[in-house]
């Protein structure tokens, strides 16, 4: 789940990380007021949705109008909050649709002397959280990995014990801060990577964190996503999910239980196995189509869900074919089978349907189908159930 950058600077002050004052806006007034309230000659105007890159990214309704912008007076404060607001924020992240701006964050502004980066993610190789550090802030972080990887630092630490002050030093000495400057980092970094633990975070990005021409470090920004097997433990943390900013058919999937992606292509997609998805989707490219969603009904689905799973896909009116694709493992295929035949006289289809089964119980479930009268095109094998929904759709 992902938060907007006020609820995560939010969670930063309250864990002791050095965050500048702010206040989120949802009307000019609001923007005007909040520039009064913060005092200073200076403030930011910051686009609050959930995608990276809103310094670069323009309003699809006026391109020349940036997400984030500096304003000096509270008539300008407005006057920027009300060109965002409403409007959509286009940028590498969003797509060409863009995305609605529903608030806006205004923040003091402050003298900058350096700028950093700093991230955490969890190294499934390392089985262990990973604080990562670079001098290159301000730029895309994958840009750096690719062109200048050796400006990127990286220190595991222990989820219990958390980063140790030496190890917090040694990046701090990575990243030729002052020596008056070391003292703020090592509290910043260790309090930043206990919060990552305690809030079961599965990413924390700080870009850009600034030194202050005082020495101090300050999150100026902040991107925080958390584990969705552990939100259970954090209700305060469910209180931040922002549903207009989540795509519509994939909560509806959600409320289901089923794991659904929206994708750009024609061909929907109903599998059981993440894996077997995967697979599915990289053999429908392979042979020239397009996934429309990645859709994972587990290895339990029952008869409603594969019913809802019909209805999510066939929603999207690019879809032109659709790819059903079960192994019966821990499900049976006539039972499969049998739901298959259900939903699709519930919901009705005016697409080709593919239907792959294999596994438990195979030739009884492809017999059942076969024998139902229904307009589904059967299929082998995984090739063969790829070759024809491309086929079908095209």
């Amino acid at each position: 789940m992902k938060i907007h950058e006020f609820q995560a600077k939010e969670l930063l002050r309250s864990a002791g990380v050095a965050v500048l004052e702010n206040q989120v806006c949802r009307s000019a007034d609001e923007a005007a007021a909040a520039y009064d309230a913060l005092g200073g000659e200076i403030a930011v105007v910051k686009a609050q949705i959930h995608a990276g890159g809103r310094g670069k990214g323009t309003l699809k309704e006026n391109p020349e109008q940036h997400g984030v912008q500096l304003v000096r007076s509270r008539d300008e404060a407005a006057e920027v909050a009300e060109r965002l607001l409403g409007n959509h924020l286009v940028t590498l992240q969003t797509g060409e649709a863009g995305q609605q701006v529903r608030q806006v964050l205004l923040e003091a502004g402050c003298a900058i002397a350096r700028e950093l980066y700093l991230g955490i993610v969890v190294d499934r190789a390392a089985s262990s959280p990973v604080l990562m550090v670079s001098s290159a802030g301000g730029m895309e972080i994958e840009k750096v990995a690719a062109e200048t990887p050796e400006l990127i630092f990286r220190e595991a630490f222990d989820r219990d014990a958390g980063l140790d002050a030496y190890q917090a030093r040694k990046l701090a000495a990575a990243l030729d801060l002052a020596p008056g400057s070391v003292r703020s980092a090592v509290a910043f970094m260790q309090r930043l990577c206990r919060l990552f633990v305690a809030e079961d975070c599965s990413l924390v990005e700080i870009n850009p964190l600034v030194v202050t021409e005082k020495g101090d470090l300050v999150a100026l920004d902040a991107k925080m996503s958390f584990d969705d097997n552990a939100l259970f433990r954090h209700k305060e943390i469910q209180e931040f999910r922002d549903l207009d900013e989540e795509e519509p058919t994939e909560v509806r999937a959600g409320e289901a239980g089923l794991s659904f992606v929206k994708l750009d292509g024609n061909i929907g997609c109903l599998v059981n196995g993440a894996g077997l998805a995967m697979s599915t989707m990289d053999l429908i490219k392979l042979h020239g189509g397009e996934p429309a969603n990645f859709l994972d009904v587990g290895g339990g689905a029952n008869v409603e869900q594969v019913t809802e799973a019909f209805r999510i896909i066939l929603s999207d009116t690019h879809v032109r074919a659709v790819l059903v694709n079960i192994f019966g493992g821990i499900m049976r295929c006539t039972t499969i089978a049998s739901a298959l035949l259900e939903a699709y006289e519930s919901v009705g289809f005016d697409v080709p349907l593919v239907v792959r089964l294999e596994g438990t119980e195979v030739a009884e479930g492809r017999k059942i189908l076969e024998e139902s009268g229904v307009d589904i095109i059967t299929a082998n094998d995984l090739t063969d159930a790829a070759q024809k929904v491309v086929a079908a759709a095209g």
